[in-house]
């Protein structure tokens, strides 16, 4: 099943060639917000051309929709495989041409042949200092292990799971008296703060790979 808006405002003309961003979500789509917020004041010289959800009631498609932003309900379930859904992923990004695929809270572990597709053009925002804490509820595992310091990362997704290069970092500290959920508050500030600034990184193009280095020239 696919379901497409197009949003009406909000959006300014979106840019030809290497600043049209594809944005996959999940769920409540606060990264996508922050990436919406950095783009209409100016501090992202891009524009989001399309926002691809896998789950029909995510609250990102509501906040696309409220910003002009064309949606696309493309649920996972209605595919045969991962292969084949990624596959229409990759047909629905390459129709807008995308130049870069982020994703904000995308809940699915992305095929080899969706990577190839966008190569070292796929980011991800993860809530753990990368390579510590991979995976799900990257925040209550670093709670649970007793660290003094946390936080997130932006990183270049490859076929494994949060082991690509890492583009930005930012720390939290780790106080006796958090909890899980507020651990968790305060890396999410940082996460809103550091995207739209790696994003920007990778859109001007001045930076190289070397081996699992991210390297800005």
């Amino acid at each position: 099943m696919v379901a497409n808006e197009t949003g009406h405002s909000g959006q300014k003309t979106p840019p030809s060639g290497g600043r049209r961003l594809g944005v996959l979500i999940s769920g409540r789509g606060s990264n996508l917000q922050a990436i919406i917020d950095a783009v209409t004041d100016g501090r992202l010289d891009a524009a989001i051309v399309v926002v691809i959800s896998n789950r029909a009631g995510a609250g990102g498609v509501d906040r696309a929709r409220a910003a002009g932003i064309e949606t696309v309900v493309l649920e996972h379930g209605a595919f045969g495989s991962r292969e084949d859904y990624d596959a229409a992923l990759v047909a629905e990004l390459r129709r807008r041409e995308v130049s870069l695929v982020c994703l904000a809270g995308f809940m699915r572990l992305l095929s080899p042949s969706f990577v190839q597709a966008f190569p070292n053009r796929v980011l991800n925002i993860h809530p753990s200092l990368l390579p510590a804490f991979p995976g799900l509820h990257g925040q209550d595992q670093a709670w649970r292990h007793g660290v003094k310091v946390a936080g997130a990362s932006v990183h270049i997704v490859t076929p494994e799971l949060d082991a690509g290069p890492i583009v930005s970092q930012a720390t939290v500290a780790v106080e006796d008296s958090d909890t899980s959920d507020s651990l968790a508050a305060k890396i999410l500030v940082e996460e809103h703060r550091i995207y739209p600034e790696a994003i920007g990184v990778v859109l001007a193009g001045r930076w190289r790979i070397d081996g699992r280095r991210f390297l800005r020239i």
